[in-house]
């Protein structure tokens, strides 16, 4: 997973850019050669959060969070194309299920595959308006400490796969609490109706 992080960010921000987020980072030794491409857990917290962290420093903490959500849309599908043959998502019949149906189960997969081939702790629930995707260990903010949620990798890549899920349906997703900043878990709310 780390492979497809450093591709993605890579993708959206170019090769030189990337260096230097590497090089801020203090972790050139990613780049050459990239990790391998297996469902291996040795990608470490820490080089997530730092990437991060890095991100949001040489481009300020707005710009920096927006191409973060950006690089975890592009990971999302980058992901999806390096893991199916394994996993087999793509061959999911979500397209045939109503909307409410395939939100839920596609979600509940997802949960499934990072609880699975990552060492993020994943777990699903609901209030009245929202689906909520609570993460209890984050790599994204991990030893991390902010005023404000930080987890726009994860925002990203989970936009993007509940409008995979949904066949093209954009929801409103949106961090409502962060660990970096002293909460117990980062839990994202998303809402149960599509964006118009």
């Amino acid at each position: 997973m780390g492979r497809v992080v450093i591709q993605s960010l890579e993708q959206v921000i170019g090769k030189e850019r990337l260096e230097e987020v590497l090089a801020a980072a203090g972790l050139e030794k990613l780049n050459k050669p990239l990790p391998p491409g297996n469902l291996d857990k040795k990608f470490p917290f820490e080089h997530v959060s730092g990437l991060m962290e890095a991100i949001e420093k040489m481009y300020g903490e707005k710009a920096g969070h927006a191409l973060q959500a950006r690089v975890g849309r592009t990971a999302f599908g980058s992901g999806l194309k390096e893991f199916d043959p394994v996993l087999g998502i793509a061959d999911l019949p979500l397209r045939l299920m109503p909307l409410g149906m395939k939100f839920r189960v596609g979600l509940d997969v997802f949960q499934r595959v990072f609880n699975q081939f990552s060492d993020q702790v994943v777990r699903l629930s609901e209030d009245d308006e929202h689906l909520l995707w609570i993460i209890e260990r984050c790599p994204v903010c991990w030893g991390r400490h902010t005023d404000v949620p930080c987890c726009y990798l994860a925002l990203g890549i989970l936009d993007e796969s509940v409008f995979w899920g949904t066949g093209g349906k954009r929801f409103k997703v949106e961090e409502v609490t962060c660990i970096a900043k002293g909460d117990e878990t980062c839990t994202f709310a998303i809402d149960r109706q599509p964006v118009e």
